[in-house]
Formats: structure tokens, C-alpha cells, sequence
């Protein structure tokens, strides 16, 4: 190259020129690398989102059928009779969130909380089922109990697995930017209950203390 040619021999210049065809090739294989990274890790984070809304709608689906079916009325009249063969019909069915645990933290942030909340109530429900078929023969009062914080609990976890739905369904469509706006959409339609409601119930809540203090003046 002639404007080199005061400065560099021409073996010099080929290779600086050699050098710099190789430094852009790395670049170039270092950025295609990355693009491939990070599809792949976009690919299995859709997957893992995929597997565990299935896991999570399959067990919902069977958390609502326990309501429905009336089992809870009939375990807890066994409990109270001491029926120690009783089978309490609940499995968390975790092999899935077990699976992808490692990789959890890849998930968005929005979708981690949720899910993690949901299967610790599984989890605890498991625990609890458990401690109930112990105790159904020795301490059927205690087991009775139980029982009933255990049906709250399939509520409280049913609700959770509908959460964990509705954010990974939002996720999937559209990842952390839907799943804000779904959240923001709640907060809006919650705000404007509260707005529509509490008025009355304010109105309702001072009516009864009104009355009840005319009616401890006229005692």
C-alpha cells in the first residue's frame, strides 16, 4: 500500500492487514456466538415456562376436582371416626419444578416469585397430608383440625397455581413487559373495586356505630 510504504515494508503491511482480517474474524464468530447463545437460552426458558405451566394446570385442575367431588366432606368424617386407612388424595407432582430448579434463575423475575410460592404451598400440603394419616387413629380431634386448615390451604394453593397461570401464560406471550402490564392491569382493576366499593361500606360501617351508640344512650 503506497501510503504505507514510507513506514512499513511491504511484508509488514500484510501483516498488519493479515492481522486485522483475523481480529475481525474473531469478532465476528465471538458475536454469532452470542446471538446463538442467547436464542438457545431464550429457547429453553420457553420450554421450561411450557413444562411447568402444564405441571402447574394439570395439579390445579386436580385441586379443584377434591372441592367439587365432595372428598373433603368424606375424608373429614372419616378422620372424625378415627379411620386410620384413609388416603388423603393429593400429590404435588413436582418432578418438573424439581427438573428445572437449577436453571430457575433464568427465568423472568416476574415468573420466579410466583412459581416458587406456588410449589412451597405443595410442598406444605404434602407435609401436611401426611402428618393427618398419622394422626387419624391416635388423635382424631387433632387430625380433624387439621383437615380443615389442610382444605384451606387447597384453596389458598389453588389460587396460587391460577396466579402462577396467569403470569406464565403472560410470559409466554410476551415475557417481563407483559407480565407487568398484566400486573399493572390488576392493580387498576383492584384500585377501582376499592373505589367503588368502600364508600358504601364506609357509608354501612358508620350507620352501625351510629346505631350502636344510640343504643347504649338510651340504656
Amino acid at each position: 500500500m503506497p501510503v504505507f510504504d514510507d513506514y512499513l515494508s511491504p511484508h509488514a503491511q500484510q501483516a498488519v492487514i493479515a492481522g486485522l482480517f483475523i481480529a475481525t474474524g474473531w469478532w465476528v464468530v465471538a458475536f454469532q456466538n452470542r446471538r446463538r447463545d442467547a436464542k438457545l437460552r431464550a429457547e429453553r426458558v420457553d420450554d421450561m415456562q411450557r413444562a411447568l405451566l402444564a405441571e402447574v394446570r394439570a395439579h390445579v385442575v386436580a385441586l379443584e376436582r377434591q372441592v367439587q367431588d365432595g372428598r373433603f366432606d368424606t375424608l373429614l368424617s372419616q378422620i372424625e371416626e378415627g379411620n386410620a386407612g384413609l388416603v388423603i388424595a393429593h400429590s404435588g407432582n413436582d418432578r418438573i419444578f424439581r427438573a428445572v430448579l437449577p436453571d430457575i434463575h433464568l427465568l423472568p423475575g416476574g415468573v420466579i416469585d410466583p412459581v416458587v410460592i406456588y410449589y412451597r404451598l405443595i410442598a406444605v400440603m404434602d407435609s401436611m397430608a401426611e402428618s393427618i394419616r398419622r394422626m387419624a387413629r391416635s388423635r382424631p380431634e387433632s387430625a380433624a383440625d387439621m383437615m380443615l386448615d389442610y382444605i384451606l390451604l387447597n384453596q389458598e394453593a389453588r389460587e396460587a397455581g391460577l396466579d402462577v397461570l396467569e403470569v406464565l401464560t403472560a410470559s409466554l406471550r410476551g415475557g417481563e413487559a407483559e407480565i407487568q402490564a398484566m400486573l399493572r392491569k390488576q392493580r387498576e382493576d383492584a384500585a377501582r373495586l376499592i373505589a367503588a366499593t368502600l364508600p358504601g361500606e364506609l357509608a354501612g360501617l358508620r350507620d352501625r356505630l351510629n346505631r350502636r351508640s344510640s343504643d347504649r344512650s338510651g340504656l
